[in-house]
């Protein structure tokens, strides 16, 4: 086994362990998911595996897009088990739901295996927004290790992509912007509160 291999295995080990503290935390009560965004989250990139599949990625890539796809499928399943765990909808979910998937049918018109990953990735966006902006305002209803967990295992994918292109690169691109803004999202009150906690030590001591 190579060291990309491996780096593709511990990334699978790190969004896994990612989605399990998310699916405890919805579980509990704790985390309230946008279901828009985990139904689509679920539906693109199983969608963006199948194209990759047939553009004939690397399957160890591949792998972790397949991942993307299914963890969030049983986050989804989770949210539906607790019903403190439900998060009301808004117009602007819904919207968003709707441009995810316009996107994905675009895909099936098209027929372009490489443009397909596009269309997934840029699905997979609008199914972001939900979250992102939810996160902003409401951070509490998130766990904010599964955001952690989920760019730490982009990063290790990213060392075993073995071409840079479009069908083995463009979604692996995305996934690390779109876990980007949700950590900053989720954590950007306490980065704010220890910033000012420090200066305030700084400009009594």
């Amino acid at each position: 086994m190579t060291i990309p291999h491996i780096l593709v295995l511990v990334s699978a080990l790190v969004s896994i362990a990612g989605a399990s503290a998310y699916i405890r935390d919805t579980l509990a009560g704790r985390t309230k998911p946008n279901r828009v965004s985990w139904s689509m989250w679920a539906l693109a990139p199983l969608i963006g595996t199948a194209a990759a599949l047939s553009a004939h990625a690397d399957i160890w890539a591949t792998t972790r897009i397949f991942l993307s796809g299914f963890l969030p499928l049983l986050v989804f399943s989770a949210s539906f088990l607790n019903k403190q765990s439900f998060w009301k909808l808004t117009t602007f979910d819904l919207l968003c739901g709707v441009c995810s998937v316009l996107a994905l049918i675009v895909w099936g018109v098209v027929d372009s295996p490489r443009l397909a990953i596009l269309l997934a990735a840029l699905g997979d966006g609008f199914a972001a927004l939900p979250t992102i902006v939810k996160a902003w305002k409401y951070p509490e209803t998130e766990t904010g290790l599964t955001y952690v967990a989920s760019f730490v295992s982009v990063v290790l994918i990213i060392p075993s992509i073995p071409k840079w292109d479009i069908a083995n690169s463009a979604f692996q691109i995305y996934l690390l912007i779109a876990n980007t803004l949700l950590l900053i999202a989720v954590y950007r009150k306490r980065i704010l509160f220890w910033r000012r906690a420090a200066s305030t030590i700084i400009h009594h001591s």
